[in-house]
């Protein structure tokens, strides 16, 4: 374990477990379910004095590799709120690199400045009810030029952050050029300080029954907003192409936090196994439940594997020439974490569905990743061509 590691799990051990009830309480006594948890800007003060801050920053920005970064992702994603302590959450990492990559100085100034500091949140809107958004080519919210300034209009939903009353400023993808013979050209990506006029939160979503506050998932409006033209992310026409810069780390991201989760699961799995009996006999004496376990061990440990091999494929070649592995991830690691969470809730009986234990929150996580930065059957469709098409020729 490098020492990074090690004072990551430190801090975990010191100031996340025994603070997951606290931080429960706090955001469920609050009248305002989208508020910041006073918990968390605590831990963030914490965090920010042990030089446990900005984890995710690329090499290339001065921070690590993503080799490096994947072991203290899996060590974040154990509690599932534990990420923002150390201002590495989705969506803020993916549109800090994009502010990074794209921006330019003004808009740095302005917007990826107080994102590092963790002052402010983001959101990226993409996703749109009425479009099948797993084709990022589809959506169809206008950006449409007026003079010196960007009229938005459109639906979007599933906008993670939006909920979130620190969020200001939102990144949103449109068509500005829809007759474009290139589909990949017709898109651009603008943005959208969230208190501008005409931009309507209409609803928080849920998954599964969860709100995820106080972050949130919010259907999100667009009526005829207004933005200078300088708001424009790198050109008119480039949304496809920040898009597919923006989301190969965010996905291998969410695969390093899964295997935490599935990681955590398991190992309280044998705990309970070692401390339940039926039929008089502890539950670690029964074969199905060591099955189970020996299962679960080794296909987080082949998801592991394969989340490490990819992240230093991106680190060797870059993430559009290592699209195939992040696709082979993006497919294997939330349904694994599927799986084996489901197998330890089981082995907790009831209470393994109930807020008592992190699992039941876990697997609504690992369940919408399924959906998140595109769903299995599109990773599946791209992996599949790229894999025919290598081996078409032998």
């Amino acid at each position: 374990m490098t020492d990074l590691q090690k004072r990551l799990t430190d801090f975990m051990d010191k100031h996340i477990y025994p603070n997951e009830d606290t931080y429960h309480a706090q955001l469920n006594s609050m009248e305002n379910r989208f508020a910041a948890v006073p918990l968390m800007d605590e831990l963030k003060e914490k965090a920010k004095a042990e030089g446990l801050w900005n984890l995710f920053m690329p090499k290339e920005f001065g921070g690590m590799t993503n080799a490096d970064y994947a072991p203290l992702a899996e060590i974040m994603g154990r509690v599932l709120w534990a990420p923002e302590v150390f201002n590495c959450n989705a969506p803020d990492t993916g549109n800090m690199e994009v502010f990074m990559k794209y921006a330019t100085d003004a808009q740095k100034e302005q917007w990826l400045t107080p994102l590092l500091n963790g002052d402010i949140r983001s959101s990226y809107a993409m996703t749109e009810p009425d479009v099948a958004s797993s084709d990022a080519t589809n959506v169809k919210t206008s950006i449409t030029r007026d003079g010196d300034e960007y009229v938005i209009n459109g639906r979007k939903w599933f906008i993670t952050n939006a909920m979130y009353e620190r969020t200001k400023i939102i990144i949103v993808m449109g068509k500005s050029d829809p007759d474009n013979e290139n589909r990949h050209l017709q898109q651009s990506q603008v943005l959208v300080p969230k208190d501008t006029p005409g931009v309507n939160v209409i609803r928080p979503l849920t998954t599964l029954g969860y709100d995820d506050a106080p972050i949130g998932h919010a259907e999100v409006h667009f009526d005829n907003v207004r933005v200078p033209a300088e708001n424009i992310l790198l050109g008119e026409g480039r949304g496809f192409e920040i898009a597919q810069g923006r989301l190969g780390p965010g996905r291998i991201h969410h695969c390093m936090r899964l295997i935490g989760c599935a990681q955590r699961a398991l190992e309280l799995a044998c705990h309970r196994a070692e401390t339940r009996e039926t039929f008089g006999r502890k539950l670690s004496k029964h074969q199905s439940v060591r099955e189970e376990i020996a299962k679960s061990f080794a296909e987080i440990e082949q998801a592991r594997l394969l989340t490490l091999k990819t992240a230093q494929r991106m680190d060797d070649v870059g993430a559009q020439s290592a699209r195939d592995f992040i696709a082979a991830s993006k497919i294997t690691v939330p349904l694994m974490a599927q799986t084996v969470i489901d197998r330890c809730m089981q082995v907790h009986g009831a209470g393994g569905l109930s807020g008592d234990y992190f699992m039941a929150e876990a697997f609504n996580y690992a369940r919408w990743c399924r959906q998140a930065d595109g769903p299995d059957q599109v990773h599946m469709m791209s992996l599949g061509k790229q894999v025919i098409e290598r081996f078409a020729h032998i």
